[in-house]
């Protein structure tokens, strides 16, 4: 957290500002004021969401954005614009500087500025702190990993009870299934559980060999399929992120060396995380690993092959937050995904993803999702 002398400041909505959650814990479509000066914290909020807030955000204190307003409608013939109506609340409490976050309105601060208010992005995190979870966040992501698990198992549930027709074609419910389907029933079953499903990924063949395309069109038995299901849950604002690679039908040698040796790799990685171990080498070591056992990372006919991502980022109130295991030294309290992946157009992509903890013994993995390759 910035330094408690400092008076802080963020305008956004819950929707854009996980810093906005994490000071709050209330959630709001469009952008607010959020202050903390001497150690106390203020919203000030539109009569729309003032009862709400009062009873939901955690902070000591909410200031109805009609107070400020009313006094200036004279002179602007109306309601003022927003940053005059923030720059009086501001002037009221003696704000002359304030440190933000990096993603402050651009034209907010200018102003501000302008009207005699400096405000500082801070370098790096807003809150520190977010990087190390407390007993209470991490009871709050298990139970986002859990949601992000039936939406996991509803993705296999529905490939499996797919038939396999002639040309490899996949039917289920009496017509072809697609990514586009299989999407919307992990999606459906993420809500149903109590989660508000980002876009997952149900990709297969070479579209899965781009690690975020998340897949169009007919699915295809004996074909690798990579399932990246990262769900929020609604009631907390926390992210579960699990990723399984499945076949539905038989693999071939090549494809199941492939997932073997992923798997393999991941084992590896979970084994080897825990307090003062560098996140870099760790990288290091699986990419080399995955190099000594044939498959390297390179560009081919002009586009990269072999494992070409990050080993894995911190999870929490944004489903890509700090640290990012290449840069970062591990620490207890950071919560992590681990998701080594291989990708070889004409075979196929394969990524395994869990999520875990690191702790004083090493790393505690908070999901718990089987992992098979034939279903």
């Amino acid at each position: 957290m910035p330094d408690d002398r400092l008076t802080c400041l963020i305008f956004a909505s819950s929707e854009t500002s996980a810093d906005l959650v994490y000071a709050t814990k209330f959630f709001v479509p469009d952008p607010v004021l959020f202050l903390r000066q001497n150690g106390k914290s203020t919203l000030l909020l539109s009569d729309l969401e003032l009862d709400r807030g009062k009873k939901a955000a955690q902070v000591e204190e909410i200031v109805a954005l009609s107070e400020i307003e009313r006094p200036l409608e004279k002179k602007f013939n109306g309601k003022p614009p927003i940053e005059i109506t923030i720059a009086t609340f501001l002037r009221r409490r003696r704000v002359r500087k304030a440190a933000v976050p990096y993603d402050f309105p651009l034209g907010l601060a200018k102003r501000l500025s302008e009207q005699g208010i400096d405000v500082a992005p801070v370098a790096g995190l807003f809150w520190p702190e977010r990087e190390f979870k407390t007993d209470q966040e991490l009871k709050l992501i298990r139970r986002a990993i859990k949601i992000t698990e039936v939406g996991l198992a509803r993705g296999i549930e529905v490939l499996r009870a797919a038939e396999v027709k002639p040309g490899k074609r996949l039917i289920w419910g009496g017509t072809v299934l697609t990514s586009e389907k299989l999407r919307a029933e992990i999606a459906s079953a993420v809500l149903h559980a109590g989660g508000e499903p980002d876009d997952s990924i149900a990709a297969s063949g070479d579209q899965a060999c781009d690690p975020h395309n998340s897949g169009s069109g007919p699915l295809k038995a004996d074909s690798l399929i990579i399932l990246d299901v990262f769900s929020k849950d609604a009631r907390s604002g926390y992210y579960g992120d699990l990723t399984r690679t499945v076949i539905r039908g038989k693999a071939n040698n090549a494809q199941r060396a492939l997932w073997q040796t992923v798997l393999e790799a991941q084992k590896t990685a979970l084994e080897n995380i825990s307090p003062g171990g560098s996140g870099n080498a760790l990288q290091q070591e699986i990419s080399d690993f995955f190099r000594q056992k044939g498959y390297p990372a390179e560009i081919r006919n002009n586009r990269w092959v072999g494992f070409f991502h990050g080993l894995g980022h911190g999870l929490g109130l944004e489903i890509h937050e700090q640290p990012r295991i290449a840069k970062t030294t591990f620490k207890e309290g950071q919560v992590l995904t681990v998701e080594p992946g291989l990708y070889f157009p004409g075979v196929g992509g394969v990524r395994i993803e869990d999520d875990g903890v690191v702790t004083a013994r090493g790393f505690n993995i908070l999901s718990s999702f089987p992992k098979e390759l034939e279903i």
